[in-house]
């Protein structure tokens, strides 16, 4: 282990800013210990992966944003003030005097406007975030327009204010520096080539080095309008083996572990070290892709609810770290259904394909991320499935090979998780209980086009009304009655919602991680 301590600290110290090799972490760094492989792109316009999310929250500023403080919270970012006009379905924002990027240059209305259309003009992943706004390569300048300090921003859709407002404060509505971007324009790809290697932003940290499944380090940005972080630079050192961040951590080479199991966090020895507990809107689900034939059947989807051993995943390596819920909203946020019908049933499970004639058994190639806890899920859903007939071959790989596999929609049964892209329930409702259009060609970064099943024409309907509702009491009733209907009868078997523990130095204070990975913070991480 002496050779893994001796690189590790190669890679975090030999950098610009960095302190004389020692035992422990410098005092001005933050270095932690991450699996980090699932990071696809950090362009905001293309950034869609957990990790990538919390380095677009740390490099750039919104309008409007969650931020350090109360991520619970609403507030102002680049914008000072707003004021919205839902007849002329409206939002005009005043700027913020005095932001800056971080090459110096001022933060300027045709900033925020040219950052916004090219989100829209370039219709990578997150794109439909903002699409839902009536925006189109055609209008979006149109759309959004500048005059002096004021940015004027229309939309088509009957949607509340609060709607419109959350779909700003996500992560493709972050503000890049367009004039640094546009300079490093190669065959009108808007800057997106060089934008997943580098940053152009005005947020909290700049991005230093980034080396894929390898290495983050952000540097702090002096000049931040909120205050200049504590800590000059955040390491994010890629650890893909849980018992090896546990002993980095208890040496002292790294300042928080990140992705540690409950056994690990039990197990930790020194009393230098506290562990920190975050609920999370993740919800983790089980899919199966409706493009295999043998995974086509109502039955299968019922059964496969009987088939998860949900307490005994919880009770044990998922303690502390996950709870049982079976609804696609999490809960905590309104909305959220609460209800949990399903149990481990083996002898239900087996009648009920019985009953429907199922042609057992079925053997079904399950991917899964390649680190933990995911790999000891998968084993408990081979264990407790293949008492009804249904055999998973597990299929384990990194994180960005999972992730791409299910957007091409190559995949037969998926283990996976699903965070809301913003904090409205029309975020997962159009990701769990709509897809009007089934077909190859239509992309649509929802678990529903991914799995391929084409969603019955009431529920497509449902979804859309409730987006539009303007009475808040019966919006949240349309969400709860979409959650049943999800819950009972669709080829996703949601199973639980994550609680996420972080070890770190009993010295580290100020860290902030909220419910999804867009809301985690290190501004205000400080080490005594």
């Amino acid at each position: 282990m002496k050779s893994l301590r001796t690189a590790l600290l190669a890679s975090v110290l030999a950098l610009p800013l960095a302190a004389p090799v020692l035992a422990d972490t410098p005092d001005s760094l933050l270095v932690v210990a991450q699996n980090i492989d699932d990071i696809v792109a950090i362009d905001p316009a293309q950034a869609y992966e957990f990790t990538s999310g919390e380095l677009v929250t740390n490099i750039y500023d919104r309008l409007v944003q969650y931020d350090a403080e109360d991520p619970t919270v609403l507030a102002a970012g680049l914008a000072d003030s707003w004021e919205t006009d839902p007849d002329a379905k409206t939002v005009t924002f005043t700027l913020r005097e005095g932001a800056t990027f971080h090459s110096g240059n001022p933060v300027r209305p045709e900033d925020v406007t040219g950052s916004l259309a090219r989100v829209i003009k370039l219709n990578l992943t997150p794109a439909f975030i903002l699409a839902q706004l009536g925006w189109t390569p055609e209008n979006v300048d149109d759309m959004i327009t500048a005059d002096g300090n004021t940015i004027t921003v229309k939309y088509d859709g009957d949607f509340s204010p609060a709607f419109v407002l959350n779909v700003l404060a996500s992560r493709p509505a972050s503000i890049v520096d367009m004039e640094t971007v546009m300079a490093n324009e190669v065959d009108g790809d808007m800057g997106n080539a060089w934008l997943n290697e580098n940053s152009a932003g005005s947020g909290p940290f700049s991005l230093q080095t980034f080396r894929p499944a390898e290495l983050v380090r952000l540097a702090a940005n002096p000049d931040y309008f909120k205050g200049a972080p504590a800590m000059e630079g955040v390491i994010l050192q890629h650890v893909a083996e849980a018992a090896t961040q546990q002993l980095l951590l208890e040496q002292g080479d790294v300042d928080m572990a990140r992705n540690l199991t409950p056994d690990q966090i039990a197990g930790l020895s020194s009393d230098d070290i506290k562990v920190e507990t975050f609920p999370q809107a993740a919800v983790h689900f089980l899919s199966f892709n409706q493009k295999n034939e043998a995974l086509t059947d109502p039955a299968v989807w019922e059964a496969a609810r009987y088939l998860v051993d949900y307490t005994g995943m919880t009770d044990s390596f998922l303690n502390g770290q996950m709870e049982i819920h079976q609804a696609f909203w999490p809960k905590g946020f309104p909305g959220a259904l609460e209800e949990t019908p399903y149990s481990y049933d083996p002898d239900k499970a087996e009648q009920i394909l019985a009953d429907a004639g199922v042609d057992l058994p079925i053997t079904v190639e399950l991917d899964v991320i390649n680190s933990a806890p995911f790999t000891d899920m998968a084993q408990s859903l081979q264990a407790s499935f293949a008492e009804a007939g249904i055999n998973f071959e597990i299929l384990p790989g990194t994180g960005a090979q999972v992730i791409t596999k299910y957007r091409e929609r190559t995949h037969a049964a998926m283990l996976l998780y699903w965070g809301p892209d913003f904090m409205d329930p029309h975020s997962n409702a159009k990701a769990f209980a709509y897809n009007s259009d089934n077909s190859d060609e239509n992309y649509q970064a929802t678990t529903t086009w991914r799995n391929a099943w084409a969603v019955p024409d009431e529920l497509n309907e449902l979804t859309m009304s409730a987006l539009t509702e303007p009475d808040a009491d019966a919006r949240l009733e349309q969400y709860l009655e979409l959650q049943r209907a999800v819950q009972k009868e669709s080829p996703i078997v949601i199973m639980f919602q994550a609680a996420y523990q972080v070890a770190m130095d009993d010295d580290v204070s100020g860290y902030v991680n909220g419910a999804t990975s867009d809301f985690v913070f290190y501004r205000l991480v400080e080490k005594d």
